[in-house]
């Protein structure tokens, strides 16, 4: 079967670093998903290449910008991974999800990832239960 997966930047960094208090979770996931396709966005790419340069996440772990992009490349060598660059109808959806009278500024994130995933027709693969949302194809880890 050939599930066409949007991963969300906290999957990218937990199959990348081993360390990360999901990487056993998520590697298991994408181990058994050999058959499926696997996808990242820019804004996915700099999220993860961002936190692997972020020494309060990272810690003793931290990776130069070099370094961060060198570990990139080792993943994106997978011939299952793929970028997907913006969809040209992105912008309404995204808009829609969006508009809310709340005043959080991590709902920007999750409506531009979820805005996307519906648009592109993937399924978001996250660890964040806050992504599940309505008309979007969501699997949280």
């Amino acid at each position: 079967m050939n599930v066409l997966n949007f991963l969300d930047a906290n999957v990218w960094l937990a199959l990348l670093w081993n360390r990360h208090i999901h990487s056993e979770k998520a590697r298991e996931w994408f181990e058994k998903s050999s058959e499926e396709q696997f996808f990242y966005c820019r804004f996915t790419q700099i999220t993860v290449l961002r936190l692997l340069t972020t020494e309060s996440v990272m810690q003793e772990d931290t990776r130069n910008m070099s370094q961060a992009w060198r570990l990139w490349e080792t993943v994106a060598a997978d011939p299952r991974i793929a970028f997907l660059a913006e969809p040209e109808t992105l912008s309404q959806e995204f808009r829609a999800r969006s508009s809310l009278s709340s005043r959080s500024p991590k709902v920007w994130a999750d409506a531009y990832l979820s805005a996307f995933a519906v648009v592109a027709g993937l399924k978001l693969v996250t660890l964040d239960n806050a992504l599940r949302s309505p008309g979007v194809d969501v699997l949280v880890l």
